[in-house]
């Protein structure tokens, strides 16, 4: 045999030891069962203590096995990727978990009955009743909030974006700032102050005008960043053309980041449909239907989880009410956020 066959043979020096594909799952499978033991012995019952052991030995274990087997540099992107996969399960149970539980009890009453019909003579010690009363209230004083909100936080950005300069652009960007970290209780209050000053009753409106101050810093913030992903280039073609700025925001620029417009008030309305503050103080609730929103006191989602809830004690109707209603309002924002998806894939540019 040649010495260049042998030296084909020979193992290559330039690539060290490693471990296998299949090592972090023998050891996350290995951390468990060291967790499990310990919380065992230790007698834990929580499962939650379980898992910090658990994710605090997976670390260890595979610093210490990649350092032994790869060296220490190696060990140390395995640890950081082991640290990155322990946060993303720490964000997720207990998401996951949130969801597993409202499933779990808010499908007893959650049926066509519970939706179609509000609590009417019904009372909360009662079983029976439904949410369609707070179904028909959210819709309303969402909606009205979205036309408030979404086209001035849209032309606001538009503002900044493309006409802002100077101490006024400074100020309106400082206070978007300021807005975006705002209470929802501070909102209520103020819109409350203005009712107390007029004189008026509790009513559907006045809780959509608090959620709208809620609303518009969102929109404003998301369409802001819209707007500057847009290229430059796009304006200078449009402008080289003779065509005045106004319509090359309005032809060119809005089309172009239409979806992630879309995306941003979509996201601003699933943040105020889940308020309760503001509309237990302007709108106040109310046991029948009421679909005029301009004139007396009306339901919502989040009041009635929020009333059912404070009537639950020893009563198993208003506790399953309550469940079903907020599953129907996660459903209500997943299904929002699901829709903003599809428009910004839809709406991409291509």
């Amino acid at each position: 045999m040649s010495t260049a066959a042998v030296a084909d043979k020979r193992p290559s020096t330039l690539r060290g030891a490693s471990l296998p594909s299949w090592s972090p799952w023998a050891i996350a499978a290995g951390s468990i069962a060291v967790a499990i033991g310990i919380g065992t012995a230790a007698g834990l019952h929580s499962h939650v203590q379980w898992g910090v052991i658990a994710a605090i030995v997976f670390v260890l274990a595979t610093y210490g096995i990649a350092a032994r087997v790869e060296g220490r540099r190696q060990a140390k992107d395995r640890i950081a990727t082991a640290l990155v996969w322990v946060a993303f399960l720490l964000a997720v149970i207990p998401l996951v978990s949130l969801v597993w539980v409202t499933v779990q009890r808010g499908v007893k009453v959650l049926d066509i009955y519970f939706l179609t019909h509000s609590m009417g003579v019904v009372a909360d010690s009662q079983p029976g009743g439904g949410i369609y009363h707070a179904i028909l209230g959210s819709l309303e004083q969402v909606g009205l909030a979205t036309l408030i909100g979404a086209p001035i936080g849209v032309l606001t950005a538009v503002y900044l974006v493309e006409y802002g300069r100077g101490r006024l652009a400074k100020a309106v960007t400082f206070f978007v700032d300021v807005m975006t970290g705002i209470p929802s209780i501070v909102a209520g209050l103020f819109i409350l102050s203005l009712m107390l000053i007029f004189e008026m009753q509790p009513f559907g409106f006045a809780g959509s005008l608090a959620l709208a101050i809620l609303m518009m810093p969102v929109v404003v913030r998301s369409t802001e960043e819209m707007l500057k992903l847009v290229p430059n280039e796009l304006r200078e073609a449009s402008l080289a053309l003779g065509v005045p700025k106004w319509r090359t925001i309005l032809k060119v620029v809005l089309p172009t980041s239409l979806g992630g417009i879309t995306t941003g008030v979509m996201l601003a309305i699933a943040r105020i449909a889940g308020e309760t503050a503001p509309v237990l103080l302007l709108v106040f609730g109310n046991r029948f239907i009421n679909a005029n929103p301009f004139e007396g006191a009306q339901a919502s989602l989040p009041l009635y989880i929020y009333q059912q809830y404070s009537n639950s004690a020893g009563n198993n109707s208003a506790f399953d009410r309550a469940w079903a209603a907020s599953l129907t309002l996660i459903a209500f924002v997943m299904i929002l956020n699901l829709v903003a998806r599809g428009i910004a894939r839809w709406k991409a540019p291509r």
